[in-house]
């Protein structure tokens, strides 16, 4: 059995509403090693985004821990984190972000450069990456230029770029039609593959849940499981 890569235990998370607290989530448990993929599907409004912002730490918890690689990262500095975060995880999510008035090329280098890699090497590692995914010929394009299925796998290509231990995807084919969400989901598991990369994704396609390691449903505040391989160790209750 592999070691994990991120473990979370205990997770709870709750906010203030005009007619009280609402609580979110009620002791989730995650663990995931490098290598593999895991799937949360659950109802709209049921904290699966929640989840996800706080297993990139995007949100802290209000209690439970969360261990990147055997380092608990709750207590850490917003300094410390944001530089760790940028390193280690690396963000897909629904609306691609890209910056209009830069390049695919440079869209793909802007986390290595935050993190001061030399810049040949950069522009060497994204050029990779945009042949991976199929768009080298588009590097010098700008996203106005490129169709949404293209700006998404520009966006898978922006979050590897830092070799990244996990990839946290938030409904990355949402805004795409059924052909081009399958080409990402395809494209998304055989780079977790290629650069071993755990990668945990939230989404609404039975399809792409279906063929993850684990698939869990976040219902009540917890996680299910519903399928999956079930090689390697669990990644829920």
């Amino acid at each position: 059995m592999s070691e994990l890569w991120l473990e979370a235990v205990g997770l709870h998370k709750s906010y203030q509403g005009p007619h009280g607290v609402i609580g979110v989530l009620s002791g989730v448990d995650v663990g995931l090693s490098e290598g593999q993929s895991c799937a949360i599907t659950g109802a709209s409004g049921s904290g699966k985004s929640t989840l996800l912002n706080l297993l990139g730490c995007l949100d802290r918890p209000d209690a439970g821990s969360i261990v990147w690689g055997g380092e608990d990262v709750v207590a850490l500095s917003d300094g410390r984190l944001s530089r760790l975060r940028n390193l280690q995880v690396g963000f897909v999510f629904q609306s691609h972000h890209l910056l209009g008035d830069f390049s695919a090329l440079e869209n793909v280098m802007l986390p290595a450069q935050a993190a001061g890699m030399r810049e040949a090497e950069t522009k060497r590692r994204a050029g990779a990456l945009l042949e991976e995914v199929g768009l080298s010929a588009r590097a010098g394009h700008r996203p106005g230029e490129l169709s949404g299925g293209e700006q998404q796998r520009i966006a898978v290509a922006r979050a590897l770029i830092n070799r990244p231990k996990l990839i946290l995807a938030d409904e990355p084919g949402g805004n795409l039609d059924a052909p081009r969400a399958d080409q990402l989901h395809d494209l998304l598991l055989r780079l977790v593959a290629t650069e071993r990369t755990a990668l945990l994704v939230v989404t609404h396609d039975p399809r792409l849940a279906g063929r993850a390691d684990h698939w869990f449903e976040l219902r009540d505040g917890c996680l299910h499981r519903r399928g999956g391989e079930g090689g390697g160790p669990d990644c829920g209750t």
